[in-house]
């Protein structure tokens, strides 16, 4: 794990930069990964990916395989934290899709981040409401903003509303949208449009 390969984006001399890490089942490069680096790098903040062992592995031509556990993970991100406070000075914020934003979550407070940016949190595994997996979220310290789809299968507004999470954090829903935002047709919307207004509460969290 000592070989991370961090890909970095938008301004050096930026204030605040945010470690983005990917869900469990696609690399950091995907079109919604692209989406936010480019948007927010364009605002002015400094964007650190990086891949995950098994990711990494993949991208090398060793095929698909199923994430590392809990333990790799976890220490990949302490790993990927310090690496940037090499050379970055100013606040670093920590988060990313799904899996990788739920292992950020879990290291935020050990790891003295300036906040959490979440997309697409997984509060339980599809079809599995009665296993939440909300242990720490309910007395987290770091400042959380997580941007959760209506509909979304792993963590929806009807259900995720009743959970007795953290007073630091907040859940900004993301209208009609699925576990990747994106919202039905019928609904008027377009995952540009869904994405677009993310964009947009990411970056007044970063200024607050």
């Amino acid at each position: 794990m000592n070989n991370i390969p961090l890909l970095y984006n938008g301004p050096d001399e930026a204030k605040s930069l945010y470690i983005f890490a990917h869900g469990a089942g696609a690399p950091m490069d995907t079109e919604f990964m692209n989406y936010f680096t480019d948007h927010l790098a364009d605002a002015g903040v400094r964007i650190l990916r990086f891949e995950f062992p098994y990711m990494a592995l993949r991208r090398d031509g060793h095929g698909r395989r199923p994430p590392n556990g809990q333990k790799i993970l976890l220490e990949t991100w302490r790993q990927v934290i310090s690496k940037a406070r090499e050379t970055h000075k100013g606040a670093i914020y920590i988060g990313g899709k799904s899996m990788g934003g739920r292992m950020a979550s879990m290291i935020a407070d050990e790891c003295s981040v300036s906040g959490l940016i979440l997309l697409g949190y997984p509060f339980y595994a599809p079809k599995k409401i009665d296993k939440p997996r909300i242990e720490h979220l309910i007395d987290i310290k770091t400042p959380t903003l997580i941007l959760q789809g209506e509909r979304d299968v792993m963590g929806s507004k009807e259900v995720v509303e009743k959970y007795p999470l953290s007073k630091n954090i907040n859940i900004s829903w993301v209208t009609d949208g699925d576990h990747g935002l994106v919202p039905r047709k019928k609904s008027g919307l377009t995952s540009e449009d869904n994405y677009s207004a993310a964009i947009t509460i990411i970056r007044n969290f970063l200024k607050n």
